[in-house]
């Protein structure tokens, strides 16, 4: 939640009058000084001078990424189940309350709404990294889009995130992740082989269905299933370390055994290096929009989710398990290499067969720091 101060020259009244004599600070006051940039269906975007752009990573879910890059704050594609909608909770100007686990009834609130409505642009973000870089081990992990997804469709008219890549194609020695849902991404086709070149990347294309009519449910403003395949087949034939993520896996939704095989076996004739899933993690911001949409969409499966998630955010340890062990059956009947964490980046990604999957046409160039990356990792 945002922190507040005593009143400063500023007239508190004239930005929020309901606090009286405090004001926003932090995070809450670069919202509030934000100014208008852009407009989309039902979304305002706007330019937040932000201090930092490297985030160091703390995460209840011990991810081993150190440090995370988010080119925006809040996201357009509008994910049903996405756990980043607690960012959003620092922009406020005054405390908010989440409802606890095991409340089902709960409406969604505004500024989880605002998360894919209101979204910020981070216009001195290549900056930033040029100065942060300088500071850290290379070696940590690096992800770029861990709590937004930095090629949603303002990323073509502001280009954030090409700026941020073309910082790292002048650095060398550092191990770098992308995770997005928009092919978009090949786009940077250019930046990514060069980047490649000096410096471990591996890419992630998130999937999180096979089917078109559930994906425009569950993510109303992405890409096409389609699309994304189609994304990892170039990315590979570019030569580019690329793999699926199915996830989040949603109990009765999308964790069937036919569900996961339409993933993995596109994935696998897109030539994809990995195929990684997860279940769904289930924060405080999201739950009401979620259950909302288990109402509205699978009224069956309400109890089902009342049960699972009564009184913690994660999946318990008995469905990861049996989740865990269908993904490690379905790489090996498609050759996929497999995701041994939650980790999105490069130190947990090997071959099923113990060698790199091969992409269906590569490429020759951006090779010197892929070629072994599944074999040492």
């Amino acid at each position: 939640m945002a922190k507040i101060e005593a009143s400063s020259p500023i007239t508190p009244d004239t930005l929020f009058p309901i606090l009286g004599d405090r004001l926003p600070v932090g995070l809450a006051r670069l919202a509030a000084e934000a100014t208008h940039a852009d407009d989309g269906h039902l979304i305002e975007f706007k330019a937040m001078q932000a201090r930092s752009i490297l985030n160091k990573s703390v995460s209840k879910r011990k991810l081993s990424l150190a440090y995370s890059i988010n080119p925006f704050r809040g996201c357009e594609f509008g994910c049903k189940y996405c756990y980043a909608r607690y960012t959003h909770e620092f922009l406020q100007p005054a405390p908010i309350v989440t409802p606890p686990p095991g409340t089902y009834d709960a409406p969604q609130q505004s500024w989880a709404l605002a998360f894919e409505r209101e979204i910020y642009l981070k216009e001195n973000a290549a900056w930033l990294l040029e100065q942060e870089l300088k500071k850290i081990d290379p070696r940590d992990e690096i992800a770029i889009g861990t709590a937004t997804d930095p090629y949603q469709p303002i990323e073509r008219r502001v280009g954030i995130t090409r700026s941020l890549l073309e910082v790292f194609v002048r650095r060398q020695g550092h191990r770098l992740g992308i995770i997005t849902k928009s092919n978009l991404i090949t786009r940077d086709i250019d930046l990514l082989q060069q980047i490649a070149a000096r410096n471990t990347l591996v890419l992630h294309i998130t999937i999180t269905t096979a089917d078109a009519a559930l994906a425009r449910k569950l993510e109303p403003r992405a890409p096409r299933p389609d699309l994304r395949f189609a994304a990892v087949k170039k990315l590979r034939e570019a030569g580019l370390t690329t793999g699926v993520l199915c996830s989040p896996l949603l109990p009765g939704i999308n964790d069937s055994l036919r569900s996961l095989e339409a993933v993995s076996s596109r994935a696998a004739a897109a030539g994809a290096s990995f195929l990684g899933a997860h279940p769904l993690f289930l924060k405080s911001c999201s739950r009401p929009t979620w259950l909302s949409f288990v109402r509205e969409h699978f009224p069956d499966l309400q109890p089902e989710y009342q049960r699972r998630y009564a009184s913690m955010d994660f999946a318990d340890s008995a469905y990861r398990n049996r989740m865990a062990s269908l993904l490690r059956q379905l790489c090996r009947k498609h050759g996929l290499g497999e995701r041994s964490s939650d980790a999105l980046l490069t130190r947990h990604v090997y071959a099923a067969a113990g060698a790199p999957r091969k992409p269906p046409a590569p490429a020759r160039s951006a090779q010197s720091a892929q070629t072994t990356l599944f074999a040492t990792a």
